[in-house]
């Protein structure tokens, strides 16, 4: 299969998660169609967290089958469980406590990362997260394809919790790792390895802000995933860059007419 990749330009941040929540309804939709389960890995960040408010507030929501998804998260800060600061609370607060009352999904389908006051070690979290990884795959796999792995970038380019310079971007034979020293607080964190978001039908990396710029341009530039951890995502059939103007706004004109 091809990994087809695109950049797509918002004029804001708010068209930007307007338009990214209706492409993923025309995609979900479209699953349902021929899919019993979809797996789908979330992301954190403002840019995210506004995205899922915006599928949150889509008239198209009741016509979408939610028990059909199965949500992940691609990474998660070592904090208690039901802090502010952690991606689950807020994809929480955003879309999933609206899908729970309606009763449109089960806490059974939300796959979250363990939480600091779960008894667990880091260490532990992340082999527990490998066990839920491998019990949702198919035969003989250590993860699911996912159908979509949505992901921010930050203004270093680090996707998830990988970070540029640090050993987990190229670990091999790992779906989920413990991160120590994040140079982002909290330090602590667990994140899910290249190799796991990779292992995805559809990857949509979506930016907003002038700080995101040079990540985004050397993220379209092909940079060294060691360097630029955004540059080595690549969803098997498509890889989609979703960017407001300020976060497009020093990509080379080469580049804006190859990527289309």
């Amino acid at each position: 299969m091809s990994a087809d990749r695109t950049l797509r330009i918002s004029r804001s941040r708010h068209e930007l998660a307007e338009e990214v929540a209706g492409d993923f309804y025309s995609l979900m939709l479209e699953l349902c169609e021929n899919k019993p389960v979809i797996h789908v890995a979330l992301t954190g960040g403002s840019v995210g967290i506004e995205i899922l408010k915006a599928i949150s507030d889509s008239p198209l929501l009741p016509e979408l089958d939610w028990s059909r998804i199965q949500f992940w998260w691609g990474d998660e800060r070592w904090l208690a469980t039901a802090d502010p600061e952690r991606n689950d609370f807020q994809a929480e607060s955003a879309l999933l406590n609206l899908l729970l009352a309606r009763d449109l999904v089960t806490d059974s389908q939300m796959h979250r990362f363990a939480a600091s006051d779960s008894g667990l070690t880091l260490e532990e979290a992340a082999r527990e997260a490998t066990v839920q990884l491998s019990e949702a795959a198919g035969a003989n796999q250590e993860s699911p394809i996912f159908d979509l792995v949505f992901l921010g970038v930050g203004p270093d380019a680090h996707i998830a919790s990988l970070f540029p310079g640090t050993a987990e971007i190229g670990l091999a034979g790992a779906r989920a790792v413990p991160v120590h020293n994040s140079p982002k607080p909290p330090p602590e964190r667990l994140s899910l390895t290249l190799e796991a978001l990779n292992r995805s039908d559809r990857t949509w990396l979506c930016l907003a802000g002038p700080d995101k710029a040079a990540a985004l341009s050397l993220a379209l530039a092909g940079a060294r995933p060691s360097e630029v951890p955004a540059a080595g995502v690549s969803g098997r059939i498509e890889t989609r860059f979703y960017a407001d103007e300020a976060a497009a706004s020093e990509v080379p004109e080469e580049l804006l007419r190859a990527e289309g």
